[in-house]
């Protein structure tokens, strides 16, 4: 069992779904990982839910910003872990970047700020406060990666770093691309890839799109598969094997927010 109190500078925390509907994201997801929850109201007078595998905290299901009566499909967000909310604010508009939200205190449990670098990603940044970051990683049911798909991915790598002070690997790929991954004291923590020339200008989080995709571990790629399309799910990348011979698959909620299973 991988347990997280903590995490350093750079590294991946946290992630959330932002949802039209709470209720029957809940079911969906707690049939594919096994959560159960724990809710919530909201300042709105709605609710959330804190997501749990046994008594560790590994995501939220909260509900979408109230924008008029037009309902958006649902939407993963990721967080890099900071010692300084608001230094990192500052930092983005020097390394290119833009600050999109925050900083902003999240009652004790921490401080949030969404950036985006360079060729867009809306990238969450989580100083910790009581909360410091998912209570597991790199398990079945729990977060485990996340890469960003990008029309600029020379210019996010250098986003990152100068925010963060990731090291990199670079991965040369068959199309002649290159896959970059962040690295924090000699382990990788995120990936960033090119995003496909024929890509528009969406960022709906559709395989090949731009934005960051988000990875779940499952002890079975197969099994995980099965239960989300019993529950509801669409296939959109059907299992295969990645280059470290692990399996994957990408999968869309009822709601619309696509995520990916890892097999860990």
């Amino acid at each position: 069992m991988v347990q997280r109190s903590g995490y350093r500078l750079g590294e991946l925390c946290w992630a959330d779904v932002q949802t039209p509907d709470v209720a029957a994201a809940k079911v969906f997801y707690a049939a594919v990982f096994g959560w159960r929850y724990e809710d919530l109201p909201t300042p709105d007078g709605r609710s959330y839910a804190k997501a749990f595998l046994g008594e560790d905290l590994v995501a939220t299901v909260a509900p979408q910003p109230q924008q008029g009566n037009t309902n958006q499909p649902a939407h993963w967000n990721v967080y890099f872990a900071t010692d300084d909310a608001r230094s990192t604010a500052e930092e983005a508009d020097h390394a290119g970047g833009a600050v999109r939200f925050g900083p902003e205190d999240i009652g004790d449990t921490g401080t949030m700020v969404f950036v985006e670098p360079p060729g867009g990603g809306a990238t969450g940044v989580w100083q910790a406060g009581t909360h410091p970051g998912s209570g597991r990683h790199n398990e079945p049911g729990a977060f485990a990666w996340a890469e960003l798909i990008t029309p600029e991915p020379q210019a996010a790598v250098g986003f990152f770093q100068q925010l963060f002070g990731h090291e990199v690997t670079e991965y040369p790929q068959d199309d002649g691309g290159t896959y970059t991954t962040l690295m924090v004291d000699g382990a990788e923590v995120a990936g960033v890839a090119p995003a496909p020339e024929e890509d528009g200008d969406d960022e709906d989080g559709e395989p090949g799109s731009r934005g960051w995709q988000v990875y779940f571990g499952v002890s079975s790629v197969k099994e995980a598969v099965l239960s989300a399309v019993t529950a509801g799910a669409e296939v959109l990348v059907e299992p295969e094997f990645d280059d470290d011979g692990g399996t994957i698959a990408t999968l869309k909620d009822p709601q619309g927010g696509v995520f990916s299973v890892l097999q860990v």
